[in-house]
């Protein structure tokens, strides 16, 4: 359960109103507030404050939102959600594939806001019950859920948090088919089991990071129409699993 009340949230937008309707329902929600009224006045809060996440619209007077937000990622991954009145999928796609978490389109109510917002901070915290020892897939791919890396070929590759909680919930499940709506529930929250071209990007993000041939993917497989399937590679070891959690079942002949 995420606390509000240590979390500090800095907004940026240089329409006073909306800044004031923001504030209001996050300061009344326990989160603390601050401001930016553009992209560099932004860069400059988060090096200061040090925010848990950021609210960022796109329409900004000197950066752009896509703009910051690409210069935020060259030195911190930092949560951040666009916030904009552009709702069309272009928009949302471009926001996401520039590493922002998720996007939300004015007007929005205030439960929406605060929903997000807690989703996103779930979501960047570390799983529960990770695998205390290294998860060795094969000779190329080993993961370290416990100190949060992944090494492809002895290099290490850094996995943004979503990422990462997506690629805990596909292995703590190999051999076993995640359905879309079991991924999107627990690596976005239920609140975005409708939203499922998160699946199409952040699987497209993995296997261009972790596969030999994504186009040819050997670990993360789609199992069309129904969600994806981590490759089963050690039928006799397999990760640690929570607490109550069936151990996954062997895959099925179809590839």
């Amino acid at each position: 359960m995420i606390e509000s009340a240590r979390r500090r949230v800095l907004v940026v937008d240089d329409e006073p109103r909306m800044v004031r309707f923001i504030r209001l329902n996050l300061e009344h929600d326990g989160f603390t507030v601050v401001e930016a009224q553009n992209g560099m006045e932004a860069l400059n809060q988060l090096r200061n404050t040090l925010p848990d996440l950021i609210l960022l619209d796109v329409m900004l007077p000197d950066l752009d939102g896509f703009e910051t937000l690409r210069m935020i990622r060259e030195f911190s991954p930092v949560p951040i959600i666009m916030v904009t009145a552009k709702g069309d999928e272009d928009d949302r796609v471009r926001g996401l594939e520039r590493g922002a978490d998720d996007y939300i389109t004015k007007p929005f109510s205030p439960r929406e806001l605060v929903s997000r917002i807690r989703a996103v901070l779930r979501r960047n915290e570390t799983p529960r019950a990770v695998p205390h020892q290294p998860v060795v897939v094969d000779d190329r791919l080993t993961i370290d859920f416990d100190r949060r890396e992944v090494r492809v070929e002895g290099k290490l590759v850094p996995l943004r948090p979503t990422e990462f909680r997506m690629l805990f919930h596909l292995i703590q499940n190999a051999g076993r088919v995640v359905t879309h709506d079991q991924l999107l529930a627990k690596v976005w929250g239920y609140e975005y089991r409708e939203e499922t071209h998160y699946l199409r990007l952040y699987v497209n993000y993995l296997r261009q990071k972790l596969e030999k041939d994504p186009a040819n993917p050997k670990y993360i497989l789609t199992e069309r129409g129904v969600g994806y399937r981590f490759v089963d590679f050690q039928r006799s070891e397999k990760p640690e699993a929570a607490p109550g959690v069936t151990p996954p079942n062997p895959p099925s002949a179809k590839e």
